[in-house]
């Protein structure tokens, strides 16, 4: 009865439209209070949600993207992969994508990826003869990859909730899988823009490698930075974090200049706003997990589905349909809070390893922020564009097809994703 009360009150306020800390926050002190709980489980399980170190890095990885978002990096590394790329047909779609990989590596948020690189990319695909349908799809789809390239915001929530995975090891992790999953859209974006002869007709002057590149090192940097003061020990993820920053706000005030004391007040003010929704999120669904595993609801719930389903294929594709719908609907991080209470005793009984759980979770999430109708990352790059996101249908199906396939090959092969974090030492 009380799993019945916790599930049913939290859609029932999901479909009524209230916020999804409102919904969760709603159905815990329900429960709770049909249990007889004393109602000061609520403010303590908050505030244990939040008060953990890991935890830190969050608003720093998200100050830092908005960072290096409006200091001009994504300009130059456009600039940079369009030297090395040349002008051809299609050529702009694997620009794209290569440049959402490159700032996947720094921004660690699928729709700020996708953000910058529509705010820089759009009009110059728009112009030379992209559909605009086509161009926001693209850029969604290689945008959400962001949440599995490290530095990955989702990563280090999960490792909070599941402690046997680790964030280095998840970093690891995720950095053959999501560079698979986002070359995999080059195959559709290069066959449809020469089956279209999307770019044939225009030719700009190439711009100098040389150049181009010393204007681009320093956003080049950035993940280099990051991933190679981890792992050389140098700092701590939550310390990666607040190097980020202090990185970005030299190359954006120092360097280019195009961040100004009044600049960077706008942006702390931004990413406290952003940050505050997120922590609240946290906080609130910790009282849900907390609710769920102490009545036993999860437990009983995991181990009814995997009576169901017996077989390691049958419960694969179950738990991908899932997680694949739920990202449809929901953002990253809400959605590890959500249903990994109930997903990490499943992949427990499954035998599966958790480190590589958490890459295929993230994977699935990332198809789901640019899968239609309510994908956040492609709702972005349309507003973005000027256009309904109902124009993008035609299209994101082939790139939604195409990180398909990425993830199935991680899902068949492991190794891909436990390969290196092996090789490190990390599991």
């Amino acid at each position: 009865m009380t799993g019945v009360v916790l599930i049913g009150l939290f859609l029932l306020a999901l479909v009524a439209g209230l916020p999804l800390a409102v919904g969760l926050g709603v159905a815990s002190i329900a429960v709770l209070a049909l249990a007889g709980f004393d109602q000061l489980a609520v403010p303590t399980n908050i505030y244990a949600g939040i008060a953990k170190y890991p935890l830190l890095a969050i608003p720093m990885f998200i100050l830092a993207g908005m960072i290096f978002e409006r200091s001009g990096v994504a300009l130059r590394l456009v600039r940079f992969v369009t030297a090395m790329v040349g002008e051809w047909t299609g050529s702009l779609a694997v620009v794209a994508v290569l440049v959402s990989m490159l700032l996947g590596g720094i921004s660690g948020s699928g729709p700020a990826d996708a953000a910058a690189v529509a705010a820089v990319m759009l009009p110059s695909m728009v112009a030379r003869g992209y559909p605009k349908g086509f161009s926001a799809g693209l850029i969604a789809a290689a945008g959400s990859t962001a949440i599995v390239i490290p530095p990955s915001v989702a990563f280090i929530v999960y490792s909070v909730m599941v402690p046997a995975a680790t964030v280095p090891a998840l970093f690891a992790a995720g950095l053959f899988p999501g560079m698979i999953a986002a070359l995999c859209l080059l195959i559709p974006a290069v066959l449809i823009s020469r089956k279209y002869g999307f770019g044939r007709d225009y030719r700009a002057e190439r711009p100098p490698l040389g150049k181009s590149f010393v204007d681009a090192i320093w956003g080049l940097l950035a993940p280099v930075i990051i991933l190679g003061g981890l792992r050389a020990g140098i700092f701590t993820p939550t310390e990666a974090a607040v190097v980020a920053v202090a990185y970005g706000i030299f190359v954006g005030m120092v360097v280019y200049r195009t961040i100004t004391p009044k600049t960077l007040f706008r942006l702390l003010v931004d990413a406290g706003e952003l940050s505050a929704v997120v922590m609240m999120i946290i906080g609130v669904a910790s009282v849900f997990a907390w609710a769920g595993n102490t009545l036993g609801i999860f437990d009983a719930a995991a181990k009814a589905l995997v009576e169901m389903h017996p077989g390691h294929w049958g419960m694969l594709l179950s738990v991908n349909l899932l997680l694949l719908v739920a990202g449809m609907f929901l953002d990253a991080v809400s959605i590890f809070l959500i249903l990994l209470p109930l997903l990490v005793p499943i992949a427990l009984a499954m035998g599966w390893d958790l480190v590589w759980f958490g890459v295929m979770m993230t994977i699935n999430l990332a198809i789901g922020q640019f899968t239609p109708p309510m994908a956040l990352s492609l709702m972005i790059t349309s507003r973005i564009a000027g256009i309904g996101i109902e124009q993008t249908f035609r299209w994101v199906i082939w790139f939604v097809l195409a990180m398909g396939a990425g993830l199935a090959a991680m899902v068949v092969f492991p190794e891909l994703a436990l390969w290196l974090p092996r090789r490190l030492g990390y599991v």
